[in-house]
């Protein structure tokens, strides 16, 4: 799978996430169940989406991936799974680190969860809206 880092892709831009992630998954060689509201932070989501992916084709050895995004209150919920051999370490490679810093940079969290046999598990949490303001009534 070859993936450009860090240019935004054109699809993003005419299709939305939903579209720009719909085209990444059908260039990779492992199946992907996409789930994704629109609007959601694209280019953020769209590079966590794309390192995951390629981790999970590149050395997962994954059978099947599930993305799934979701919209709580005032952030976004990027999971992405997969059912390959686990192991992932970020403190192995600069891809899973870098990931941890665009995350965090954005006032993210991200949680990695790859025991040895079980998969991988990526969640990501990312702000989507200014805090709600207080009534001060």
């Amino acid at each position: 799978m070859r993936l450009a880092r860090g240019l935004r892709p054109p699809t993003l831009t005419t299709s939305g996430l939903r579209g720009a992630l719909a085209e990444l998954a059908a260039r990779g060689p492992v199946p992907v169940d996409l789930t994704v509201p629109e609007p959601a932070p694209e280019v953020a989501a769209y590079f966590i989406c794309s390192e995951a992916l390629a981790n999970a084709a590149k050395y997962a050895a994954a059978s099947n991936v599930q993305v799934r995004i979701v919209d709580e209150d005032t952030r976004m919920i990027i999971e992405i799974a997969d059912d390959g051999i686990g192991g992932a370490n970020p403190a192995l490679g600069s891809g899973l680190r870098g990931l941890t810093d665009r995350v965090q940079a954005l006032g993210g969290e991200i949680t990695i969860v790859s025991a040895p046999g079980h998969g991988t598990l990526l969640r990501a949490q990312l702000p989507t809206l200014a805090e709600p303001a207080q009534d001060q009534g």
